[in-house]
């Protein structure tokens, strides 16, 4: 893509799926190209994440209002950028040395993202095509017609709905069908089935950050034997058409270096956990482990991927935190074969395409996720077709902020032609 003249920024304070403060930007390029995006939180996070530059006023939304983030894209960047020429590799590359900090400490990645994806945004309306194909364009993806699996979250704990289970989310993976539309209206049906035994059991269907629903459980793998439940209710085989996913975000509960299960009321070194592992493999239909282990347990990693990467992709969140650096030393030592994909853990479009790159040319799986804090802004679905990532993880079939991500990918199939 040619450079263009940005013309015109805008930030402001938004509020995200929790109602929590968060950033959206608007940047005007020459010739009329417009983009908004808005940027998401996260609930989890993981310590080598970029920075999240939040106010810590405490008389204003308990500490985490964005004005300071708002207030460095509407002036110093705005001042540095406004009126020059760019194109996406050179703004990127110009918002990470305007910044100067490995991770985004000094402006924070709640105001280079924004402005990064609403470049991109602008760019591909002035260039009249869809934002994943400047997506595919400015990361050499090959154009293809594959569309991402939908990886659903119909069951929330950890973090995300008050530790009514240790492991924060229970998915459902519907690789075994046909085209998307057909894996989004099962994992519908599945959705509807689940409440509906959820109500039978008397529970009352609450949900969690994701638009899961939060039961409370007596272990945590009746999460799992309920999804299997549910599926066969909705009239899909488990194993064939439908296999089930977990995200463990074990470094919540690694204390002191062993893992403590509350609701199994188990105390587990990685051996142990890894055991667990083998033990729920043989039990259910599991593709996907995400973040089995500790974002920093790098011996557990290289054991567990050992054991039973063969069996089922072993996926790193906080782990490689969509940092090339901790990608690259992932795969010299063998741990883990995917790796999550979450722009605002690293700050800008240029270095999330860098991290995807790694991962290809090291045969490891892709998945572009949300967080858990989101809004209705569906970039990382054109993100997810753009890259062409394997997996998407948007959340359950229910709120808004998820489903504006999986009915955006429904209209992508439209044009992905």
């Amino acid at each position: 893509m040619d450079k263009v003249k940005i013309t015109h920024i805008r930030a402001r304070e938004i509020l995200d799926s929790r109602g929590n403060p968060t950033v959206e930007a608007d940047v005007e390029i020459e010739g009329g190209g417009k983009g908004r995006v808005a940027i998401p939180s996260g609930a989890s996070t993981g310590s080598h994440e970029a920075v999240e530059l939040r106010d810590e006023d405490p008389d204003r939304y308990l500490g985490k209002g964005e004005k300071k983030a708002v207030a460095n894209i509407a002036g110093e960047i705005a001042d540095a950028i406004m009126g020059k020429n760019f194109d996406q590799r050179k703004l990127d590359a110009f918002l990470r040395e305007l910044d100067g900090t490995p991770n985004s400490q000094r402006l924070g990645a709640d105001s280079l993202l924004p402005v990064s994806l609403a470049f991109a945004e602008a760019v591909a309306n002035k260039s009249n095509i869809p934002l994943f194909r400047y997506i595919q364009t400015i990361s050499d993806t090959k154009t293809t017609k594959a569309m991402p699996v939908p990886m659903m979250n119909l069951l929330n704990g950890g973090k995300h709905a008050g530790a009514r289970a240790d492991f924060q989310e229970f998915m459902i993976v519907p690789t075994g069908i046909g085209e998307y539309p057909e894996q989004l209206r099962a994992g519908s049906e599945i959705f509807h089935a689940l409440q509906s035994i959820l109500r039978n059991k008397g529970d009352s269907g609450l949900v969690g950050d994701e638009g899961g629903f939060s039961p409370r459980f007596n272990q945590n793998e009746d999460a799992l034997a309920l999804l299997v439940e549910a599926t066969k209710k909705a009239g899909y085989k488990t194993g064939k058409q439908v296999f089930l996913a977990i995200d463990v975000a074990a470094t919540e509960f690694y204390k002191e270096g062993k893992y403590e299960l509350k609701l199994d009321k188990k105390s587990l070194f990685s051996e142990e956990m890894i055991l667990m592992y083998e033990r729920l493999l043989e039990q259910f239909p599991i593709c996907s482990v995400e973040d089995g282990l500790s974002e920093d347990d790098w011996d557990g990693w290289k054991e567990m991927t050992k054991r039973l990467g063969g069996k089922t992709m072993l996926v790193g969140d906080d782990l490689f935190v969509t940092n090339n650096n901790r990608l690259e030393k992932g795969v010299e030592n063998k741990a883990g074969n995917a790796i999550l994909i979450k722009p605002n853990q690293i700050g800008t479009l240029t270095e999330t395409i860098a991290v995807c790159k790694t991962a290809k040319a090291a045969e490891y799986k892709i998945i572009v996720s949300h967080r858990s804090g989101e809004t209705e802004d569906a970039f990382i679905s054109h993100l997810a077709v753009g890259i062409s990532s394997d997996y998407v993880k948007f959340g359950s079939l229910s709120r808004s902020e998820r489903l504006a991500k999986y009915n955006e990918l429904l209209r992508i199939v439209e044009e992905n032609v």
